[in-house]
């Protein structure tokens, strides 16, 4: 059987946890030959605080991961059975895997993340700014 996406759904700020604890238990049970990738969609921020930037990361969809993974019932038991994951996307008792397609538009994503970090640019109540430049735009 082929090797097929799906998104697991995990507690919400525990996604990186949950994929290292798939992998162990994968590594632990023999199973690692069925996974191909199991990742964290995240990109990167280039965010400033108090006047300094400093580099984060951002996930694209909070609370899910992505496996690429031949599914086998051991695989889903591995899953489903992992702590802080509560499911697959799709019905309870058949996780649907996602398109081709679609896993290709969110590693593009991924990657364009990385190789661009974007900013992100917040203040605080009472901390001083300065405008450095002003855009307009000419009707």
């Amino acid at each position: 059987m082929a090797k097929r996406w799906y998104i697991v759904h995990a507690y919400s700020n525990f996604e990186k946890k949950v994929a290292e604890s798939i992998r162990e238990q994968a590594k632990q049970r023999g199973l690692l030959d069925k996974f191909e990738e199991i990742l964290v969609p995240l990109e990167k921020v280039v965010e400033v605080r108090r006047g300094r930037k400093v580099d984060t990361e951002r996930k694209f969809f909070p609370g899910y991961v992505l496996v690429k993974v031949d599914l086998t019932d051991d695989v889903y038991h591995l899953i489903k059975n992992t702590p802080k994951v509560t499911g697959f996307l799709g019905t309870d008792k058949k996780p649907m895997p996602i398109s081709d397609a679609e896993a290709n538009r969110i590693l593009h994503q991924v990657q364009e993340g990385i190789d661009r970090p974007k900013s992100s640019v917040t203040f605080e109540v009472g901390e001083q700014v300065r405008v450095a430049d002003v855009f307009s735009k000419v009707a």
